[in-house]
């Protein structure tokens, strides 16, 4: 395996896509419940967003529809919440309660 910059990149959106089921499993034991934080739709976000970038550049259809079809619920789990923030300030968010 040679290393080079595009194998590195690969690895670092692999590496933030798996930080959020650490980030989901910390906000979990805090709760003492199954519990999703806001975070962990960001970093699904970057994480998808690299390696789709990275997919694209290897020229992978099969690792790309698999990503980028990802970031279509990142994006829309963020809309969800951040609609959610807006409409009813008083109540607090999820992104608040992490």
């Amino acid at each position: 395996m040679i290393w080079d910059l595009w194998l590195i990149v690969g690895f670092a959106g692999q590496f933030v896509f798996a930080a959020r089921f650490i980030v989901q499993w910390i906000a979990s034991e805090r709760e003492k419940r199954s519990h999703v934080p806001v975070q962990f739709w960001y970093l699904s976000l970057v994480g998808g967003a690299v390696t789709t970038v990275y997919a694209i550049h290897r020229r992978d259809p099969v690792f790309i529809v698999g990503q980028a079809s990802g970031l279509v619920v990142y994006i829309r789990n963020l809309m969800l919440i951040h609609r959610h923030a807006e409409q009813d300030p008083a109540q607090p968010s999820p992104a608040d309660r992490s």
